[in-house]
């Protein structure tokens, strides 16, 4: 997959109007992402990315301890011009359920693990509770 695809399908996805904007979100998403992305499934995970989205999400420092997804949807937020919490929202999950798709669900099970509760319903999955 080429650059120019992944573009077209967080444009496609998100319903943006451009691919500029579509283009925005996704390097916003991904740049905050990887830094909440480590270890082996970081690697994987960039293995499977266009060489443009592998490099921002590596470039980004490892956080010593990940954001909780309301927060990293906040963080969102402030990063995105014009942004509110709802429409981060949906730009992170846009993003984020494409890349789930490209890493298909093995590795984005082991993500999805070693982030905080929340994160799977922002990549377009169902978080279910342990049943008491």
């Amino acid at each position: 997959m080429q650059w120019n695809d992944l573009v077209q399908q967080v444009r496609t996805l998100g319903q943006y109007t451009t691919d500029a904007e579509a283009e925005r979100v996704l390097r916003t998403v991904l740049s905050l992402f990887g830094g909440h992305v480590t270890g082996d499934e970081r690697s994987e995970l960039a293995r499977r990315l266009p060489h443009e989205a592998a490099a921002l999400l590596t470039a980004q420092v490892p956080a010593t301890r990940p954001l909780t997804a309301r927060a990293f949807v906040d963080v969102t937020a402030e990063r995105l011009e014009g942004a509110t919490p709802a429409t981060a929202r949906w730009d992170v999950s846009t993003v984020l359920s494409t890349v789930a798709v490209l890493a298909g669900d093995e590795l984005a099970d082991r993500v999805l693990a070693a982030l905080p509760r929340g994160y799977a319903l922002l990549f377009g999955r169902a978080e279910l509770a342990p049943a008491a």
